[in-house]
């Protein structure tokens, strides 16, 4: 929805005649910049700042990478080329349209990725915890991985990085997540390692076994999903929300998990700010509340044998 402000804003960009005063690459960095500083817009679907927003918006835009040699910026564009790059600004100030989605184009673990309105943005903190192998929280390498509730496939190719010799099955119930997922398996060339399941969590998967279940549900309560900046209404609701407490479906996962773990089998979730709904219901569960180095918060390990230990309790 665009505010008063934004109006205002994109009033001036359109008087300012942009495309004859503005050439090179530099130059329209230096402008995004300021306008994305001066508009309302919200951060935080994998980019928390404008300048990073206004590289990936104008790099990925013209098809460059987002490593472009400096000594590049100062090159010249064209007058479709600033047409296309003015256009994709004013929809992101107009609309609040993410940049992930107005350039199909979203960074996980390192790996480009492409995202669409079918899918969220990647941006979970577990990436941290791929990047270092889940160290402490897994006893052997992981040959057979299952990334619940996959999304973009994102978590899944990313552990097929860190884990050259395993298989991951990423399984999400929408159809149109997968699709999207099945696009980054082929990008990714990982059709022999990773493969998508559609499945209501584990129900299309009866008598596999995992040494590792790494989740990322839906775990937005109905009061965060009200409250969520513009932004987060183009990303599908399916992903994010989860009654009341958001809590419905990680309860569902804990009950179910333990009969897909293998003996040493560990399961790690994502929760978000709903850790603290967790920790209130189940102040006996022995969650690791794991130190994440990427600044994240919400995301839990926990082992077959306490899951088993306490399986009542779900």
């Amino acid at each position: 929805m665009e505010t008063a402000y934004n109006q205002e804003l994109v009033a001036t960009i359109l008087e300012d005649n942009v495309a004859q005063e503005l050439h090179t690459i530099q130059d329209f960095l230096r402008w995004t910049y300021s306008v994305f500083n001066r508009s309302d817009i919200y951060y935080g679907q994998g980019h928390d700042n404008a300048w990073d927003e206004s590289l990936q918006l104008v790099l990925t835009g013209l098809q460059l990478p987002l490593d472009l040699p400096t000594e590049l910026f100062h090159s010249r564009l064209t007058p479709s080329e600033k047409e296309s790059l003015i256009q994709l600004v004013l929809t992101r100030i107009e609309q609040r349209v993410p940049v992930a989605y107005l350039t199909n184009s979203a960074w996980f673990c390192g790996h480009e990725f492409y995202v669409d309105e079918r899918t969220i943005i990647p941006r979970s903190p577990i990436s941290a915890l791929i990047q270092e192998h889940f160290e402490g929280l897994v006893e052997q390498t992981p040959q057979r991985i299952l990334d619940l509730c996959t999304g973009s496939g994102c978590i899944a190719i990313a552990c097929a990085y860190a884990f050259p010799e395993s298989e991951v099955d990423a399984v999400d119930l929408s159809v149109d997540a997968l699709n999207v997922a099945e696009i980054n398996i082929a990008r990714h060339q990982m059709e022999h390692r990773v493969f998508p399941i559609q499945s209501n969590l584990f129900e299309n998967i009866a008598g596999q076994k995992y040494d590792l279940i790494v989740t990322n549900p839906p775990y937005v309560d109905e009061e965060d999903l009200a409250d969520m900046p513009e932004e987060f209404h183009f990303e599908p609701e399916l992903a994010l929300g989860s009654g009341k407490d958001g809590l419905d479906i990680t309860k569902q996962i804990l009950k179910q998990a333990p009969n897909y773990l293998t003996e040493n089998g560990v399961l790690v979730c994502e929760v978000g700010n709903s850790m603290v709904s967790l920790i209130e219901q189940y102040p006996d569960i022995p969650f690791n509340w794991v130190e994440l180095k990427n600044g994240g918060v919400g995301v839990f390990a926990i082992s077959r044998e306490d899951l088993v230990k306490y399986h009542q309790s779900f």
